[in-house]
């Protein structure tokens, strides 16, 4: 992949507030955790890097789901 460094809009799932996050995709497969600036609550963030078809997958998450 030629950029490693991007930002993504994205909503919290918490307040569904509009932000953008910077997304680094030089590391590969990554999960982590950003703070939402509005709620302050924190934001799952799964990222997959496709190097096969050449795309960068983010899925976020409030992370406060219970599986049952």
């Amino acid at each position: 992949m030629t950029k490693s460094i991007s930002e993504q809009p994205i909503k919290c799932p918490h307040c569904g507030h509009n932000i953008r996050i910077a997304i680094d995709s030089s590391g590969g497969d990554q999960d982590y955790y950003d703070e939402c600036p509005a709620c302050c609550k924190e934001i799952h963030c799964h990222l997959h890097i496709d190097e096969y078809h050449q795309k960068i997958q983010l899925t976020i998450d409030s992370d406060d789901e219970q599986v049952f």
